[in-house]
């Protein structure tokens, strides 16, 4: 069931109304031919708090088809989405709990969790916003018709927290084919969880994060259908070692960058070959990539 705060949502509506949004799409053009999947990092963070699910919505508000999230775990097993491993940046755990310092996620149920405001550090209109468990956060990703790019998150932090995450997004009905095919990847700077996740699903498309040395992308591709590194560490050769090699499914790797929240950034890593940049002003980029403002 989606229940949304109501100032959240009203919030969302005002923070978008002045935009003039494009049509929905997970891609912009670069060079005229070639495509280049722009996903909104965090959702859309520029306009609402991120990794909520005002920022999703925010995102779909936009025409983004690809969000990137980040998943965690909480002292008594429940998965939120939520970026740092402590709370303190982005909710008000310092003032609910003052001394439960330094507010990891992990030292915290998952009923602690949802006392928490998510949004009001962002804007007033955000407050009420909740840190979202990942079974309200895949469905709202499913009500808008997205795609989903999930991090695992400090997995060393959440022994077993892979086939965990596997399990809640079969039970949500993302591990069906048309999913598996064309709506989720599974990433982690952690290459042992990655590793981990193609080991307990073949089928699921997975990416490393960081840019491992050229040698060793061979042994990354037995598992890895993308290598994901910052946009500061691409150069032409990079991009082109990654994609001369095919990954588990049979298909070349793919290189997704981040966070490109610029447009001279975004025309650059374009330039350069990738295939995808994570950006958390994605409507700069998308514009960017489709030659306005050339």
């Amino acid at each position: 069931m989606r229940i949304r705060p109501v100032a959240a949502v009203t919030g969302a509506l005002l923070g978008l109304s002045t935009l003039v949004l494009s049509p929905p799409a997970a891609t912009a053009t670069s060079g005229g031919h070639r495509t280049v999947t722009t996903v909104a990092h965090r959702g859309a963070p520029s306009y609402a708090p991120e990794n909520t699910l005002a920022s999703v919505d925010a995102a779909g508000r936009l025409g983004f088809d690809w969000v990137e999230n980040n998943v965690q775990r909480t002292k008594d097993g429940g998965l939120v989405v939520l970026h740092d491993t402590s709370l303190a940046r982005t909710t008000d755990v310092e003032r609910v709990f003052p001394h439960r310092s330094p507010w990891n996620v992990g030292d915290f149920t998952l009923r602690e969790i949802k006392k928490l405001d998510a949004g009001s550090w962002f804007g007033p209109e955000f407050t009420g916003e909740r840190v979202p468990t990942l079974d309200a956060y895949l469905d709202e990703v499913e009500h808008n018709g997205q795609k989903l790019l999930l991090e695992l998150k400090s997995p060393r932090r959440y022994p077993g927290i892979e086939r965990q995450t596997l399990g809640e997004l079969r039970r949500a009905g993302w591990l069906n084919a048309s999913h598996i095919e064309h709506r989720l990847i599974v990433q982690s700077f952690d290459a042992a969880a990655v590793k981990t996740v193609h080991r307990l699903r073949p089928d699921v498309r997975t990416g490393l994060l960081g840019n491992p040395a050229a040698a060793g992308l061979p042994a990354y591709a037995r598992y890895c259908d993308q290598i994901n590194p910052a946009h500061t560490a691409l150069t032409r050769a990079y991009v082109a070692a990654v994609k001369r090699l095919k990954g588990p499914h049979h298909r070349p790797l793919e290189l997704y960058t981040w966070t490109v929240d610029d447009a001279p950034t975004a025309r650059k890593a374009a330039g350069l070959g990738v295939d995808g940049v994570i950006s958390s002003r994605p409507d700069v980029v998308r514009e960017a990539l489709s030659g306005h403002g050339r």
